[in-house]
């Protein structure tokens, strides 16, 4: 005859023992935060490649003329009675004291050409979005405008 003993646990454990339950994983919270983050990835995703944009540095002459002495290596020196004077607000354009809304701006540029102005000196106001700057670059480059020089209007003036 022989003993069957029971398998020895450490004393204070003798809890009993569950069925072992096989854990249910649910695919819906997932799927939720995957189009949560879908959707920020989007919306702060940048549409236009900003870096693709042409830029070079630049001053304005009066139009007295000069030699463009005290100017640095690779600077474009433009007359300024050849240069237009465009300011950009959250609502549109403000062009020689009138005020054009947005999507004007094709007819602008195209006053612009006409009269044979290729500079532009763009003054933004501070709350305006980069993406109404891109617009009018956009838009002044397709006309034959390439000519534009960007300026920070003063904070605290309107």
């Amino acid at each position: 005859m022989q003993v069957v003993r029971p398998p020895i646990r450490p004393p204070g454990l003798d809890l009993p023992r569950r069925p072992r339950q096989r854990g249910v994983f649910a695919m819906t919270a997932l799927a939720d935060v995957l189009f949560q983050l879908l959707i920020f990835f989007m919306l702060s995703a940048s549409l236009v490649a900003y870096s693709m944009l042409p830029l070079r540095s630049g001053a304005i002459r009066d139009g007295g003329g000069g030699d463009g002495a005290g100017t640095e290596a690779g600077t474009t020196v433009t007359d300024a009675s050849a240069t237009a004077v465009w300011t950009l607000n959250p609502d549109g354009i403000t062009a020689s004291g009138q005020h054009f809304a947005l999507p004007r701006l094709a007819a602008l540029a195209d006053a612009l050409a006409a009269q044979g102005t290729r500079n532009v000196l763009l003054v933004l106001r501070p709350e305006v979005p980069v993406q109404d700057v891109v617009t009018v670059l956009e838009t002044l480059s397709a006309h034959g405008i390439d000519s534009v020089q960007i300026a920070e209007a003063p904070r605290g003036r309107s």
